[in-house]
């Protein structure tokens, strides 16, 4: 099967591929079902706010209900998987907890950036992941587009001095501090215009989350986070 088919219903459904490699036993992939190995692993997900009307037109969305967005990618995802007869993988929902941070390596080039978030060269940090399917059959990949991290050549660093409450400056990352300060209404400039220190990041600008976007995602946050 050409891997343009996989690709393009995936997009059709309303997501992105992020990548896909050929694993190794060392990558951890399960297999696609008992005595069959997975040969080729797809990675889905999001790109900035490119799938986002998707999500907004999706009945999970509208519905009420807690969790929508991973709801309506797994609904894609339990489709898609069907449709080709692969195994769906998704990075909640478990144990077991898939590497989901070492197969993106893998599927495409992508650098820890100083926030110790991924960082594409196109895409910033601005892009996420639903799931994966895993296939039995060696799919013909694209060839591996490699490029060095724009963090090696940015000097001054932004991303680590934007944030108002310092939440990064320990070298990690302090959540508490982070929420806290959303829950004011100071944090109002994060929630509606994305992270600030995502957001000082000179990479994939164009991609940065939308109002609704970045208030669905931090909100989420604020909740799960204690205060």
């Amino acid at each position: 099967m050409p891997f343009s088919t996989v690709q393009r219903a995936i997009e059709t459904a309303g997501l992105a591929v992020r990548g896909a490699f050929h694993p190794t036993p060392a990558d951890g992939v399960p297999e696609v079902r008992p005595g069959q190995a997975t040969v080729t692993l797809v990675l889905v997900g999001m790109s900035g706010r490119a799938q986002w009307p998707a999500f907004r037109g999706s009945p999970e969305s509208a519905d009420g209900q807690p969790n929508p967005l991973d709801r309506w990618g797994h609904r894609l995802l339990e489709d898609l998987a069907d449709a080709f007869d692969a195994f769906p993988l998704e990075p909640f929902g478990g144990p077991p907890w898939w590497p989901f941070q070492r197969w993106a390596v893998r599927a495409e080039s992508l650098h820890v950036s100083p926030l110790g978030l991924l960082i594409h060269a196109e895409h910033g940090l601005w892009h996420s992941y639903r799931g994966a399917l895993a296939f039995a059959e060696a799919l013909d990949l694209p060839a591996r587009q490699d490029s060095a991290s724009p963090c090696d050549t940015c000097a001054t660093r932004p991303c680590l001095h934007a944030c108002p409450v310092s939440a990064h400056a320990s070298g990690g990352f302090a959540p508490a501090s982070c929420a806290n300060y959303l829950r004011t209404p100071a944090g109002e400039d994060c929630l509606t215009g994305a992270c600030a220190a995502r957001r000082a990041c000179p990479i994939g600008q164009h991609h940065l989350q939308g109002p609704d976007q970045a208030r669905f995602h931090l909100s989420a946050f604020v909740r799960s986070t204690p205060a």
